[in-house]
């Protein structure tokens, strides 16, 4: 009896012992497993997190003042505010119109001046002026006062001409202001989430109460 249960504990034992060897094989290979997972995982994690920087755009207001410069328009479309191209066309063509029809009436009131005071009898393009009906040119009084009014239209015209041209050069300067202006802007956030709360507040100051208003700005 007794050899037969040694038998059997020792039997019993190699059987343990067989159990546990495998189980500790099993829980390494389990942890060589997840070791080689973890590092796999690691490494693409790092190879999608890495981004070149050149491959990043980012919007330039230098860019944006430059075609602006160049071609007036073509910073608000890289700006991507494209409805604003129409209205800087229609300022410019509002003004040249403008510059055009008062350098018209400059060019032909500067003649009839030039005309009327010369003393060749064939250049009379001041007769061509409705206002020389009203006035007796064979008369001093008349002629000298129409030379002046002649004088006076021309100056008026030629102002105006010219303050047109400097409204066109400013009218090009604020076109690239505009376009750098909106390029600094361009990722800035303006969405609803910007918030602005503002609550009465008391505050000591000076071992006094002071009443006033706390403003939180959210963004």
């Amino acid at each position: 009896m007794h050899t037969v249960y040694s038998c059997k504990l020792l039997f019993l034992a190699k059987f343990i012992r067989v159990d546990l060897f495998k189980s500790i094989i099993f829980v390494m290979l389990v942890f060589v497993s997840c070791n080689l997972y973890g590092q796999k995982l690691e490494i693409d994690t790092t190879q999608i997190t890495e981004i070149p920087v050149d491959s990043v755009q980012v919007h330039s207001p230098k860019k944006a003042t430059i075609y602006s410069a160049i071609l007036p328009g073509l910073g608000q479309a890289y700006n991507k505010k494209y409805w604003k191209i129409p209205i800087i066309y229609a300022g410019f063509g509002t003004i040249g119109y403008f510059i055009g029809w008062n350098n018209g009436f400059y060019g032909t009131y500067k003649q009839a001046y030039s005309d009327l005071t010369d003393d060749d009898p064939d250049t009379d393009s001041y007769l061509d002026l409705d206002a020389t009906q009203y006035y007796d040119l064979e008369n001093p009084t008349d002629f000298n006062n129409f030379k002046s009014g002649l004088s006076k239209q021309s100056d008026y015209y030629r102002r105006n001409r010219d303050l047109l041209i400097i409204s066109m050069i400013g009218f090009y300067g604020l076109n690239i202001i505009d376009a750098s202006v909106d390029a600094h802007l361009f990722d800035f956030d303006i969405s609803e989430d910007l918030t602005l709360n503002w609550q009465p507040a008391v505050k000591t100051f000076e071992k006094q109460l002071v009443y006033g208003v706390n403003c939180t700005f959210n963004f």
